[in-house]
């Protein structure tokens, strides 16, 4: 069994902001956000900016309303990261895009992942090891991680440090 230090590695969990159900878009990967949505990732991405926990590399799903959500709150943040985008958070289930975080170089000692429900709130409780875990629309889960490299990445070893909603800093 591989050694592990005290060297940690974070994964911020974000949940698309809330999407403009009644907007005409050809059919749900192109469903854009709501006005509400927007600010919510104004928001957002104001206050991981002011905690100084913005990520080393962002990975987002390629739906509309997930990569509409990374570009206002990177903007209104002002976050320098490395981008990546990924039908796979889209498309595919946990446990292939767990495996997208753990192909990740280690030099990202941060890494966010940008999509949808149910699979963020599935990721957030099994890597903490069980749980009934809620995400509503742009809300962000920091799991922290006492490991290395980011291939030892397993279900159960996660701390989750934080879990925050808009609404708590939306007037």
């Amino acid at each position: 069994m591989k050694q592990i230090n005290n060297s940690t590695k974070h994964l911020l969990i974000y949940r698309h902001a809330k999407s403009d159900w009644d907007a005409d878009y050809e059919d749900d990967f192109y469903r854009p956000l709501s006005k509400r949505g927007r600010k919510s990732a104004e928001v957002m991405g104001k206050l991981l900016s002011k905690s100084k926990q913005v990520p080393d590399l962002i990975i987002t799903s390629a739906a509309v309303r997930a990569k509409e959500t990374l570009k206002i709150s990177k903007k209104t943040g002002n976050w320098k990261c490395k981008i990546k985008e990924s039908d796979i958070l889209y498309f595919q289930g946990v446990n292939t895009i767990l495996n997208l975080v753990k192909d990740s170089s280690n030099k990202h000692s941060s890494i966010m992942l940008i999509g949808h429900e149910p699979k963020l709130t599935q990721i957030v409780s099994s890597l903490i090891g069980g749980g009934d875990v809620r995400l509503p629309t742009a809300s962000m889960a920091r799991i922290d991680f006492f490991i290395n490299d980011w291939v030892d990445l397993k279900p159960g070893f996660g701390t989750l440090r934080w879990l925050l909603q808009p609404s708590f800093f939306m007037e």
